[in-house]
């Protein structure tokens, strides 16, 4: 059943939105928010909805700046360390669910690939993920992408963050259209997510089965 969970950490109080699946979790999928923005983005909503059909345990966090109502993010300090705090207790809640995948958008998507690994995460899913600052490709942020995990990049061909290249394990969909805030087709672009996770054997095909890990 779908509900609200507050957890406290370093960094005050965050709240996980929790999603389950009908029957057993064939993953458990953690979404951090944008900067500026809530987890009831566009994409993020899609992505839950398609996620959890897919038999996938979702849960979606609050940082903690956000649950005291400031707009003006964090410290990435901070950030890392509410995000890492939220995960352990996850997966305590969540002990027998087989992987834990992480993600996000835009700054969300920072704070999931900087972690992912020191977390016990098996892969990265990354929405929006701004390359640089808007007209200042010369402060990229590529190496963050670097996590030696598999991670999905899925941004907008008209995104003024840039759009990253594709790696050894980095897996990069452009989508058509659309910006920075991926608002055009939100059902496309968590499509797009859930092809990779049915790939990895992350969630569950249509009829029921986990995909085969290739």
């Amino acid at each position: 059943m779908r509900h609200r969970v507050e957890v406290e950490t370093p960094r005050g109080p965050a709240w996980l939105d929790v999603d389950p699946p009908t029957g057993p979790a064939a993953s458990l999928l953690v979404l951090g928010h944008g900067a500026g923005g809530g987890v009831d983005a566009p994409d993020l909503v899609a992505l839950r909805d398609a996620a959890v059909a897919a038999g996938v345990l979702v849960v979606r966090v609050t940082q903690p700046y956000r649950v005291a109502g400031r707009r003006a993010p964090a410290p990435a300090g901070h950030l890392d360390e509410s995000w890492t705090a939220v995960l352990a207790d996850l997966r305590h809640r969540h002990p027998t669910v087989p992987a834990l995948l992480v993600g996000g958008r835009s700054s969300g998507a920072r704070v999931a690939c900087r972690t992912a690994r020191a977390a016990g995460a098996v892969g990265v899913v990354a929405l929006a993920f701004p390359l640089h600052p808007p007209g200042r490709p010369e402060r990229s942020r590529a190496a963050e992408l670097d996590t030696g995990l598999p991670t999905l990049v899925v941004n907008g061909e008209l995104d003024p963050f840039g759009v990253p290249e594709a790696g050894a394990a980095v897996r990069v969909v452009v989508r058509p259209g659309e910006r920075h805030d991926l608002r055009r087709d939100p059902a496309g672009t968590a499509d797009a997510v859930i092809d990779w996770l049915r790939a990895r054997g992350w969630a569950r095909r249509p009829g029921g089965d986990r995909a085969v890990r290739p």
